[in-house]
């Protein structure tokens, strides 16, 4: 029997600075509601398919929310589309949490956790829109390999989006708009935009990650794709 090939992680830590008494309500009381059933190996080690029964209108799709305030914007000005997020993070976690309380909205699931598992049961071709934004760097180069924008995960995304569905990468890092061109369109997308600042997607939402890029002198790229 061979061994398992390594699963690498293109995230780092999961735990941040203490979570304050607010955040930790949040996650008892409103992370069980909003989070998808059968998504871990835990509860589905079968990795049978997701029933979509939940989904009302276009099904949409954020990897690695951060603090979570585009998946609320995008939730609130799309009130026809049902869209999930999924982030390892606890931390980011809870404040997305806090900002659903705030916003209202209900058109939103979580995955609190590796997105690749929803890969492995999300149904093929359902997916119309899916967002990366500001993913982790991994600057060094040892750690590349680590990056979204590598077959590892961008052939499994590719599978569950639909023809003609839009993948678009915001990124402050060079290197990574370098790695994003050369590996995106291999795993069948076709380039059709890319813009940098002044010039993001019309409903784009400056995040605090990007608005720290820009205060220590990064500026944003914004790549557009469409799945062939």
């Amino acid at each position: 029997m061979t061994d398992a090939p390594e699963r690498r992680n293109f995230y780092g830590r999961i735990r941040g600075k203490t979570l304050r008494a607010s955040q930790k309500d949040y996650l008892a009381e409103d992370l069980v509601p909003l989070t998808l059933r059968g998504v871990t190996r835990e509860e589905n080690p079968s990795r049978s398919l997701l029933d979509l029964g939940f989904v009302k209108g276009p099904l949409w799709l954020e990897v690695g929310f951060g603090g979570g305030e585009h998946l609320v914007h995008m939730a609130a000005r799309n009130p026809d589309v049902t869209i999930l997020g999924a982030e390892p993070f606890v931390n980011g976690i809870a404040m997305l949490l806090g900002k659903i309380r705030g916003a209202g909205v209900t058109n939103l699931w979580l995955h609190p956790g590796d997105v690749r598992d929803l890969f492995d049961v999300l149904p093929d071709g359902c997916l119309s829109k899916v967002f990366l934004n500001y993913p982790d760097p991994w600057p060094k180069a040892r750690h590349h390999r680590r990056r979204f924008v590598t077959p590892e995960y961008l052939g499994p995304l590719a599978r569950k989006m639909a023809s003609g569905a839009e993948f678009r990468v915001a990124t402050d890092i060079p290197d990574y708009v370098r790695q994003t061109l050369e590996e995106v369109p291999p795993a069948g997308f076709k380039l059709v935009a890319q813009t940098g600042l002044g010039a993001a997607w019309d409903d784009w939402l400056s995040t605090r990650y990007e608005q720290k890029a820009l205060r220590e002198g990064r500026l944003p790229h914004y790549l557009t794709f469409h799945r062939g």
